[in-house]
């Protein structure tokens, strides 16, 4: 069973006390930066009554004055200081009660996904395993500060087919990220003191996309050059007497030029202060990134290589301040005209805001997809960090015929809270094997199929496993769980499901270079029983010896005598008890098919007329044929 491990309760206990430590700060910080609003009148009401006092007596109040000015302008700084640290704390205090609730799995706390987060699709996989959403797998795991980085975490999440090569570079990063809490949160921590949104760098990416005739800029700012030394050639000359005054004409012309392409110039000088602004938002991040001392970190080291390579982010990010800043001056009416009358001011930085974006187009993409890699990846080790208990998969070479397809131990459901949380173990020792999960209702066979999948998942995602090991070789997943009717594509469910299942009989059959695993809840609920059990059963013995492996949960008993015909067919099943007038499941998966039913009880305990109701009661005794039936092709006990 995967109850709460000590290292994970130690590691809830040890976040807690950082949140009452945190807390307790932030009750005297508040306190002081009360009594700060007081220092500073005081050193105001003081300063005036000194200058006040050396008027009356007719001394020089300007030392008075002086004193007073700098006293309030300490006490300022003192107070904007202590501000931002209450901001720093307050931040702090919110990542370490978030990182709580999701340990704790307090969804009320976690909060929703951010809108502008989701997936604009779901696949049905995603649906299935609740991958994104509401209470899903990603709404747990994300952290992230980006809404790229939310994004790419949701794909890999979702991502049915399995890249080896780069699942183990995520988790090698992963791996030395965990080690690194203070990394992670510092990243976090920085962008949020800028804002509370998720950062956008498809802004950058559009700026950059965005059609400016830079050739255009360019002999412009030719001809701008020229005006100008002819404007300076005409006045020095006017006023040394060599000249009548022709300066003011060709001034008139150079304006005339000026204001007929201020619509161009204007646009990449606009442009630049948006970049700017843009990437103002990560200049702490791109800072601590460039300078982290990564050391022998070697894949941290190599994601991060944008950063620390070549021409540093802050190199570039002081260029494009300066010219912001030359764009600023302009912002005044009277100094813009003026500076762009004696100088080309707004050709000359436009020209250079044009050779800033050329430099961009180089390197902003690159900045971003390393950024938003990092920044799923570090939602990858948070959850790896808050759950000590899980353990990261091993591939194994799928040509190994000694070798399992599955194995793993202890799994568990994610979503479930630890405390509850039951861990089951499972071999798959080779493909061509199907594994008939029976079961009672409520019993958790559906639960079990979900836990698969989504641990799968995370897996191919690059992150731990809820198990304490998984070893595997490269499957593709596909599931049948969540099947709806559609009422615009004028699908009933039952034609929904057999779209589904036929879409895994031609996954079966493609030349895909990997097999497949799938995962089956009711096969063929959506019609009678009859026609159900001949359909399952021709169904079933189609999978049997595929170029696959997987699992279907039944309440069919008569289907788990396929079991009697072929070595490659497995039963397991859940059980139930009934204790003091209640059903009690203790989730635990063992070998051959269920004894039992539950759905008349069910109904009984819920007021709902039951037909039969003087038979004797099947949970207090036992069908004296019931292990022949069980044996018995064509017979059984048919499961609601």
């Amino acid at each position: 069973m995967t109850y709460a491990t000590p290292s994970r309760t130690a590691r809830r206990q040890a976040l807690h006390n950082q949140i009452r430590r945190l807390e307790a700060r932030l009750v005297q910080l508040e306190a002081l930066n009360q009594r700060f609003s007081w220092y500073r009148l005081g050193v105001l009401v003081l300063g005036v009554i000194a200058v006040a006092a050396a008027a009356i007596i007719e001394a020089d109040i300007r030392l008075p004055l002086l004193g007073s000015a700098l006293a309030f302008s300490v006490v300022v700084i003192l107070h904007r200081r202590l501000e931002s640290w209450i901001k720093r704390f307050c931040i702090w205090l919110k990542m370490r009660r978030s990182q709580a609730s999701r340990m704790d799995l307090d969804w009320e706390n976690i909060g929703p996904n951010p809108p502008a987060a989701q997936l604009p699709t779901r696949s049905s996989l995603d649906i299935d395993l609740d991958l994104s959403g509401p209470r899903s797998l990603h709404l747990l795991m994300d952290q992230t500060s980006s809404i790229g980085g939310s994004h790419l975490l949701a794909e890999w999440l979702a991502q049915p087919v399995p890249q080896v090569d780069e699942i183990a570079a995520r988790q090698s990063v992963v791996r030395e990220l965990v080690d690194l809490p203070r990394f992670r949160d510092r990243l976090r921590l920085n962008l949020r003191l800028i804002s509370d949104e998720p950062l956008n760098g498809e802004r950058l990416l559009r700026w950059l996309d965005a059609d400016f005739p830079v050739e255009r800029l360019k002999w412009l700012l030719l001809v701008a050059i020229l005006f100008t030394l002819l404007n300076a050639v005409l006045f020095f000359l006017n006023i040394s007497g060599r000249l009548p005054v022709y300066w003011p004409y060709s001034l008139a012309l150079y304006l005339v030029f000026y204001f007929a392409n201020a619509g161009v110039v204007g646009g990449f000088l606009e442009a630049v202060v948006e970049l700017d602004q843009e990437l103002e938002k990560f200049r702490l991040v791109l800072r601590h990134l460039e300078t982290f001392p990564y050391k022998d970190r070697q894949h941290l080291r190599g994601l991060c290589a944008p950063f620390w390579a070549g021409d540093r982010p802050s190199h570039y990010l002081r260029r494009i301040r300066l010219v912001t800043a030359a764009v600023g001056l302009r912002s005044n009416p009277l100094l813009g005209l003026l500076l762009n009358a004696v100088l080309p001011w707004d050709f000359l930085f436009a020209y250079r805001a044009g050779g800033l974006r050329q430099r961009a187009a180089a390197v902003i993409p690159a900045w971003l997809d390393a950024w938003h890699r990092l920044d799923a990846l570090c939602s990858l080790a948070s959850f790896a960090h808050l759950n000590p208990g899980y353990a990261f998969p091993e591939f194994i070479a799928a040509d190994g015929e000694a070798e399992p397809v599955f194995e793993t131990h202890d799994i568990g459901h994610p979503l479930i809270p630890a405390e509850r949380r039951v861990g089951n173990d499972l071999t798959i020792p080779a493909l061509g094997e199907v594994f008939l999960i029976t079961g009672s209702n409520m019993s958790g066979k559906s639960t079990w199929l979900k836990t698969l999948g989504i641990n799968l998942c995370l897996a191919y995602a690059g992150g731990p496993v809820c198990a304490t090991s998984l070893r595997l070789q490269p499957l593709r997943l596909h599931t049948c769980m969540r099947i709806s009717d559609s009422i615009a594509n004028g699908f009933s469910y039952f034609y929904a499901e057999v779209k589904c299942l036929r879409s895994l009989l031609d996954k079966l059959g493609d030349n895909h270079p990997l097999p497949l695993l799938y995962l089956i809840d009711e096969i063929f609920r959506g019609t009678n029983n009859r026609e159900r059990l001949a359909g399952s059963r021709a169904y079933t013995r189609t999978l049997i010896g595929a170029r696959g492996a997987g699992l279907i949960a039944t309440h069919d008993l008569e289907l788990a005598s396929l079991a009697e015909h072929s070595l490659q067919v497995h039963n397991l099943h859940f059980r139930d008890e009934v204790s003091a007038g209640q059903l009690v499941f203790d989730y635990r998966l063992r070998p051959g098919s269920s004894p039992t039913t539950n759905a008349l009880r069910i109904m009984q305990l819920e007021g709902l007329p039951v037909d039969g109701e003087s038979q004797p009661d099947p949970w207090q005794t036992s069908h004296p044929d019931q292990d022949k039936l069980l044996r018995s092709p064509g017979k059984g006990i048919f499961f609601v």
